[in-house]
């Protein structure tokens, strides 16, 4: 394509560069403060921004601006735009941009999901400029990423509770710094690699399949004759027409400041990955939202539909979203780096030991950050990390962890080592301290932890409020139990050493898709929540409502509205699927298979007429209408487990009664319509099949 990344790059962003040309110096400066030290924002002085904006932006063929949000469980996203154009005077119209139009916004709060915090006759909500997230022009808008909250000041978003567990876990990094001896750290930066799998189908067999529209997934398929099994996917030949999918995306996303760096096919047919380098976690929150959303419209423009549904096909892999998380001083220390000898680094020790406390005391919470409904279908499925939250710390480190549990401390740590591959003319290579684990939900990988479990769909703000939160409160933990104290080394030692001994059952190097796993995990205490509905309750729980409360990121208010929402946005997902299925089996399936039925039948007739042998014929009449008597019963049951969900007394009810008994009845009528597929003639089966789906780009 012979694009030139670095003149691209951030064209269509107000980032530092901009600024600082646009803005008078001490106005620049003021915002730079803003931006890494906090402060108020005055009116003045975003009535100097927004000037420059609204001049940068009509310069590149902007008409409107919006606030952009991401409400609650919506991971889409929200947007209300509004044309920079002012009363009319005298015949003409000016171009009007104002500091407090940057600074906040007023969208319909009644609308979305807020669990009761607000009625629907309350309907003013709030957006308020995030000034460390980058505005941007995305097709003739000016973009102000923004927080959102409800006119009684309730976070009704994804961002609000991340920027709060961001600073929470700031301030207690750095109070863990201060008893290290560092004065100079002033910040704790919480970084984001989000890597984002996908599926591609053509559009046209897209528009044929209904549960594909309504759904994001197939409610019917039968697997093809190949799959995945031969691993001929993975890192396979990109297709020229994916190629230039991928090329129109990537210039997008480079214009918009983006990093869009890897790219390649996935393990399952049709699927495939892009991963951007690490930001700061609010503003990795921003930019996956932003990759969602261009690799949607970008497919369509070359013929693709792109499924962000974590199983959009039975029997083959679906797609996640990894939460690469690291936690770093403002002048670059990162706190999860072992250094050249972490036997004897105290501090990654200590880190690595909260980090155990926390996703250890916060297992079940972290297992729901990662969810949605569509994740059901995928954690644990010999493709996924299983629903079980264990960490994978790897050889080096992990051996660092034995040595400090068994003996108090650490005196010497595995060396890496080389890779020589006995052929002169190729080099010899440095090995990473330890392999990776791919199986493992929360895994370490040198420098950072891999939250593989995260859904393909989902706002990765959840998760990295919870995890910024939880280390928070680990962090103040151990600075309440180590200020004071008059041998501090020593203390630090032991301190450690406790939190890995308490915290030991949560570390497992093993294969977490072994069939060992969970009867040992059960054997540790771990939970094993096999689905969101069995996780949602830990929103409200005393260990999370204390954590939350404690550094200011939720209410309890708010968490037992999000308890709601959850509960209520499970059953809703599932009700549509039901219905789907009753609809496509009504319309399309049984009434293909009774017309393959009739010409069966005729076919049968006519041999028999002819005086031959009709009995392979009535053999498959008869097979065909076996199934058909199969589905219309679990048509009907399907009907009555669905109407009687439907009308659950309370919400959690109603979620319980979709995930079990109306999940039962759809595999019930899955199975006959998938076995008719397979033996009904191709040009009769009324909806494009996964042959046609995945393989035929």
């Amino acid at each position: 394509m012979g694009v030139n990344i670095e003149k691209v790059f951030g064209e269509d962003v107000f980032d530092d560069a901009v600024m600082k040309v646009r803005l008078p110096k001490s106005d620049y400066e003021k915002v730079k403060s803003l931006m890494y030290q906090g402060g108020e924002i005055t009116e003045e002085l975003a009535d100097v921004v927004a000037q420059a904006m609204k001049e940068w932006a009509l310069e590149k063929g902007a008409t409107h601006f919006t606030h952009v949000f991401q409400p609650y469980v919506i991971s889409v996203g929200a947007e209300k735009h509004d044309s920079f154009s002012s009363t009319v005077t005298d015949g003409k119209i000016e171009n009007t941009f104002t500091g407090k139009d940057l600074l906040m916004g007023e969208p319909d709060a009644s609308s979305f999901p807020s669990g009761g915090l607000r009625a629907t006759c309350s309907a003013r909500g709030y957006t308020a400029w995030d000034i460390t997230s980058p505005v941007y022009i995305k097709e003739g808008t000016l973009c102000i990423p923004t927080a959102f909250c409800s006119y009684t000041g309730e976070s009704l978003d994804t961002k609000t509770p991340l920027l709060k567990a961001m600073h929470a876990v700031s301030k207690q990094g750095v109070r863990l710094m201060r008893l290290f001896g560092d004065e100079k750290t002033q910040r704790i930066f919480s970084y984001v690699g989000p890597e984002q799998e996908y599926f591609l189908v053509d559009e046209d067999k897209y528009m044929k399949r209904p549960d594909l529209i309504y759904t994001g997934r197939t409610l019917f398929g039968a697997m093809p004759p190949k799959g995945q099994e031969m691993d001929d996917q993975y890192f396979g030949s990109i297709a020229p027409n994916v190629k230039a999918f991928m090329e129109d995306l990537n210039v997008k996303l480079w214009k918009l400041g983006i990093t869009a760096k890897t790219q390649h096919r996935e393990v399952a047919p049709g699927q495939h990955e892009i991963a951007p380098i690490f930001s700061v976690s609010n503003v990795a929150l921003d930019n996956n939202l932003l990759v969602m959303d261009i690799l949607k419209k970008t497919a369509r423009k070359h013929g693709f539909v792109c499924l962000l549904h974590e199983k959009p096909f039975d029997g083959i892999n679906g797609s996640g979203k990894h939460n690469n998380w690291s936690l770093t001083t403002d002048d670059g220390i990162n706190l999860f780096k072992p250094g050249k000898e972490p036997e004897n680094n105290k501090l990654f020790q200590l880190v690595l030991a909260c980090t155990m406390a926390a996703v250890d005391r916060h297992a079940v919470l972290l297992r729901l950050a990662a969810s949605n409904t569509g994740n059901d279908h995928r954690l644990g499925a010999n493709e996924a990390p299983p629903a079980i939250i264990s960490m994978y710390l790897g050889d080096q480190v992990g051996d660092i962890v034995d040595q400090i549990i068994k003996n108090g401390k650490a005196t010497s740590s595995l060396s890496s080592g080389t890779l020589d591959f006995g052929i002169k003319k190729l080099p010899v290579l440095e090995k990473d301290p330890t392999d990776r684990n791919r199986t493992s939900p929360f895994a370490f990988t040198g420098n950072r932890f891999e939250f593989r479990m995260v859904a393909s769909s989902n706002s990765i703000g959840d998760t990295n409020t919870v995890l910024n939160t939880m280390m928070a409160e680990a962090f103040s933990n151990a600075c309440d139990a180590l200020e004071g104290a008059e041998d501090f080394n020593k203390a630090v030692e032991e301190y450690t050493a406790k939190l890995m001994r308490e915290h030991e059952r949560i570390v497992f190097n093993g294969n977490g898709y072994s069939e060992e796993w969970p009867v040992e995990a059960e054997k540790r205490g771990l939970p094993n929540c096999k689905s969101i509905v069995d996780a949602i309750p830990a929103l409200v729980d005393d260990t999370t409502v204390e954590m939350y409360e404690k550094f200011n990121v939720l209410s309890k208010a708010e968490l037992e509205a999000r308890e709601d929402i959850l509960f209520e946005q499970y059953a809703g997902v599932r009700n549509i699927e039901a219905l789907t299925m009753i609809e496509m089996a009504n319309k399309m399936i049984i009434p293909a298979a009774v017309k393959y039925t009739k010409k069966l039948a005729d076919t049968v007739i006519a041999v028999k007429e002819a005086g031959a042998d009709a009995s392979v014929q009535a053999d498959m009449l008869s097979e065909v209408s076996g199934k058909l008597a199969e589905m219309k019963t679990a048509v009907k049951a399907l009907e009555e487990v669905t109407a009687k969900a439907a009308d659950a007394e309370c919400i959690k009810c109603k979620a319980e009664e979709y995930k079990d008994d109306v999940m039962a009845a759809m595999a019930e009528l899955r199975k006959p319509a998938d076995e008719l597929e397979l033996i009904m003639p191709k040009e009769l089966w009324p909806m494009p099949t996964y042959g046609d789906l995945v393989f035929e780009l």
